[in-house]
């Protein structure tokens, strides 16, 4: 199936980030830092203020990763829209959608760099003593994303070798 066009690419990025940013902006009205809601007995709210990378890598940094982080962010979100644009022009539904999701999901935690100096994550998900590292709306998009473009080319793999 062929790739949207580039504006609703675009507006699928765009409302991954509004809606990222929207979440975060009611946790942060909600929860004091570190207050844990317990949801379900494995989910909970809780708010996370995270200077480093996925999975809190480099958090313990002393404030330089912010800046790093910011940089490759800014790259990212504009290597990701000129490969979101050529996906709208020749590419397929998944490719676009997935590049898409995770430019909306780069921007909604980049948004959070520039505002607050960290990313806001606020999904926790546990089991008895494990503990998956906090997430949020544009971590998910990422992943989902990610899978996407991961099933396109396994697709594409798939067409190329038959």
């Amino acid at each position: 199936m062929k790739a949207p066009r580039f504006s609703v690419l675009l507006s699928v990025s765009a409302g991954v980030a509004v809606l990222d940013q929207i979440v975060k902006w009611i946790v942060a009205a909600r929860l004091d830092e570190l207050q844990r809601i317990v949801v379900m007995p494995f989910f909970d709210l809780v708010r996370w203020h995270n200077t480093g990378a996925a999975f809190g890598l480099l958090s313990g940094a002393s404030g330089w990763q912010n800046w790093l982080f910011l940089v490759l962010g800014l790259v990212l979100v504009a290597f990701l829209g000129s490969m979101m644009r050529g996906a709208s022009k020749d590419g397929d539904a998944l490719w676009g959608l997935g590049l898409a999701l995770m430019t909306g999901g780069a921007v909604g935690n980049l948004i959070d760099r520039v505002a607050r100096g960290y990313v806001l994550d606020f999904i926790s998900l546990h089991y008895g003593g494990w503990r998956f590292p906090a997430f949020n709306v544009a971590d998910s998009a990422i992943t989902v994303g990610v899978s996407l473009v991961l099933l396109y080319l396994i697709r594409q793999t798939r067409t190329t070798s038959n």
